[in-house]
This record gives structure tokens, C-alpha cells and sequence, in this order.
């Protein structure tokens, strides 16, 4: 059963949300709150193994008790509820630790499934987005200067061509395309990059690789179909 706690400063979208989720057969919603320092706090009490966050409230945002909360429960996952498809606030989320975010008109199917993923240590957020992301983020990371010096040092020739088409915004089955090798092989670099590299997720894979300026193969354009 995933225990989930929701957060958002909007009594209605809140309690929605609660109801949506209560009704799940693998999900049970342990509590809610109302603005970030309140979710702090019932995230300590509760232990959610999912927090569904808004980032804009007030006070404190979803941004910054994303970071707090995840600096004192790490094993939490943290999913963001956002209004537009990728902005500074879903970026934020994400530096801060967040396992990928949704937008909150999308359907009750896919906020499940969101969830699901996210429980079993996915990220949530498809290449397209990833993408995008890359686009908003790349010359902010950029700006701060490449640090090439860190644990990627300890990655083969492989895994480094791996991380390279993940930063990218290539997905495993596009990857396996590219570089010639089985999805099944892809999967299984991607999983020791991450743990070599101590990542959550391939999302923070991509912020990773910006900040440290391995990006410097694969082009980010859209990958080849197939």
C-alpha cells in the first residue's frame, strides 16, 4: 500500500485530489496540508512513502519544502503538481530533489500512474519534457561553469555514452536505437550510472550531467523513431 500525503494552499483541489487517490486499491492518503511547513511537519509524523506537492503556495513554496523535507526523510519520493508544462517552479522542484512532476490538469489515470512510478523510484517525466527542460536548464547550468571533476570519473566509456544520450532527453528504447544495443542493456547502464553517480532518477541524471558539463555528444534534438 502506497502511504501518499497531498499538499497543496487550495481546500478544494486538495481534498479532490484525496478523494481521487483514496479510492485507489494500492493507495491510502495518511494525511494533508496546506502550505509547505505544515507538510514538513506531517511528512516527519506520517512517513508518506509519495508526496504530492503543489510548488506555488504561500509562505513557504513547494520548492523549498521539497528540499527540507527530502534533507530529513530522503527515502520519501516527492511528486509536483505544477500549472504549466515546464517553468522555473517545476525545474526548482526538481534541483530541490522532486522525482519528476505532472500537471495539474491531467487526468486521474495518469496522476495514479504518477504516483505508481514514482513509489517504485521512477521519474516522472518523459522525454519530450525532459527536453524542454534541458532547454530552460542547460544555459543556467552552463553559466555556472562546468565542474567535469566528481564520481562520473568512475563511469566506463559505455556508461559515459549512456549518460550523455540520457541528458539529451533520449528515453532507453531511443537509446538502444542510437548506440546499437539492446533496451534491456540500456536499462541496466542506466541503472549503474546512478548508482555510481548516487542519483535518484535519470531526471536528476540530466541536471547532473549539465552541472557538470558532460554534454557534449549527443545533440538535443528529437532522437530517431523505431
Amino acid at each position: 500500500m502506497i502511504r501518499i500525503l497531498v499538499v497543496d494552499d487550495q481546500d478544494l483541489l486538495r481534498s479532490g485530489t484525496a478523494m481521487v487517490l483514496g479510492a485507489a486499491e494500492d493507495m491510502t492518503v495518511v494525511g494533508e496540508a496546506a502550505d509547505g511547513r505544515e507538510a514538513i511537519a506531517r511528512a516527519e509524523a506520517l512517513r508518506p512513502d509519495v508526496v504530492v506537492m503543489d510548488v506555488q503556495m504561500p509562505g513557504m513554496d513547494g520548492i523549498e519544502a521539497t528540499g527540507e523535507l527530502l534533507r530529513r526523510r530522503p527515502e520519501t519520493r516527492v511528486l509536483v503538481l505544477t500549472t504549466f508544462d515546464v517553468d522555473a517552479y517545476a525545474y526548482g522542484a526538481l534541483v530541490a530533489g522532486a522525482s519528476g512532476f505532472l500537471l495539474k490538469q491531467c487526468s486521474a489515470a495518469e496522476l495514479l500512474a504518477g504516483i505508481r512510478a514514482v513509489a517504485a523510484g521512477n521519474a516522472i517525466a518523459a522525454p519530450r519534457v525532459t527536453r524542454k527542460l534541458i532547454e530552460l536548464a542547460g544555459p543556467a547550468l552552463t553559466a555556472q561553469g562546468p565542474t567535469r571533476a566528481g564520481p562520473h570519473d568512475g563511469l566506463s566509456d559505455r556508461e559515459r555514452e549512456v549518460l550523455d544520450h540520457v541528458a539529451a532527453g533520449y528515453s532507453n528504447a531511443e537509446i538502444a536505437v542510437a548506440l546499437w544495443i539492446a533496451q534491456a542493456t540500456v536499462k541496466t547502464h542506466v541503472t549503474s550510472v546512478l548508482r555510481k553517480l548516487g542519483l535518484r532518477d535519470r531526471v536528476h541524471a540530466v541536471i547532473y550531467a549539465h552541472r557538470h558539463g558532460l554534454c557534449d555528444g549527443a545533440p538535443i534534438v528529437d532522437p530517431p523513431a523505431g
